[in-house]
């Protein structure tokens, strides 16, 4: 600030007032100190100044590195904030990094709120790190009163997906599931429900898998080993171990969608691409993002009580990996 003073050729305590946008300079005195700033390429410490004001208006984003969904959640969620004049830092997990370690970096950069999308920690465990700042989990469903929760509802999520199917004609409809992935249970469990309510409950299956390519390609090499016993169409837990699972067929030689037609999750971008071109039921990232972060900013304004909860519609996108089910062939007149 003493530089930019001495090359405007006024009081450092004048550059202060320029800087804190509050009354004192004239028009053309503003504009010298704040060209001088920028001549000398000095750039306001907007953390500092609101350190000072007992504010940080960071907005402190946990989230999985590798998971595609996540990171175009975490695309939305930056103009979404920047509206809202907040800034987002972001805490990734990765297999080196727990989630516990991604949550005590963001507290300890004094976040205002968190929102931690897919979290995997206990309940009790988040439940106390919301007793220290107003805390939103996306994409899980935490039945406790001081946490937030942002969500595409995982019966909506099967039944749109069983619905498309079952208007293609399919009625063998087995699901990836995704193992102990925090979510799996319920969309388990609304698969189920959902089959006897179609009255398909004699063909309820659900294939041992994950949320990663990897796994859904050993779903496939085992389902390969039973050909006598195939769906006509799977529903998987996310698009990620769709991909798998689906190129994990192929390679075992049962044709997708010919053979077994393929519903993923989440919509990512790679769902999109010509080569794998995935049916699958989205979850709308941009009004989850402002789903979340209007959650983070009525909490820290005192306009909303802890523990509400926001659900946002899913969407079917069909593409290629889907087709009426096959008619088994009429026989031969004698």
């Amino acid at each position: 600030m003493a530089d930019v003073a001495a090359r405007a050729g006024v009081s450092r305590s004048l550059v202060s007032t320029v800087f804190r946008e509050v009354p004192g300079a004239s028009p053309v005195t503003r504009a010298r100190v704040l060209q001088a700033a920028a001549d000398l390429g000095y750039q306001l410490d907007n953390r500092a100044r609101m350190l000072r004001r007992s504010r940080t208006r960071l907005l402190g984003v946990v989230f999985q590195v590798q998971d595609a969904f996540h990171s175009d959640l975490v695309e939305a969620m930056y103009p979404v904030a920047a509206a809202a004049e907040y800034d987002l830092v972001l805490s990734a997990t990765t297999e080196t990094r727990p989630e516990v370690d991604a949550i005590d970096g963001l507290l300890r950069d004094r976040c205002e709120a968190l929102l931690l999308v897919a979290p995997q920690q206990p309940e009790s465990w988040l439940a106390d790190v919301a007793e220290r700042v107003p805390t939103i989990a996306i994409s899980r469903r935490i039945a406790h009163a001081a946490i937030d929760v942002v969500m595409t509802a995982d019966e909506e999520v099967v039944d749109t997906a069983l619905k498309y199917l079952t208007s293609l004609g399919h009625r063998n409809i087995a699901h990836l599931d995704g193992a102990k992935i925090h979510g799996a249970s319920d969309r388990r469990r609304s698969y189920r429900k959902l089959m006897k309510r179609q009255n398909l409950g004699e063909f309820i299956r659900v294939l041992e898998g994950g949320n990663t390519e990897v796994q859904g390609i050993r779903a496939a090499e085992a389902l390969a080993r039973e050909q006598d016993s195939l769906p006509s169409a799977v529903i998987c837990y996310n698009d990620r171990v769709a991909v798998g699972f689906m190129f994990g067929l192929r390679a075992a030689g049962i044709r997708v969608p010919e053979d077994i037609s393929v519903v993923g999750y989440d919509d990512v971008h790679m769902a999109a691409l010509p080569f794998i071109s995935l049916t699958t039921v989205g979850q709308d990232a941009a009004a989850t993002a402002r789903s979340a972060i209007a959650h983070a900013v009525r909490r820290l304004d005192k306009d909303a009580t802890p523990g509400e909860m926001t659900l946002v519609p899913p969407y079917l996108v069909e593409r290629s990996t889907t087709l009426p089910v096959r008619q088994a062939p009429a026989p031969l007149s004698r």
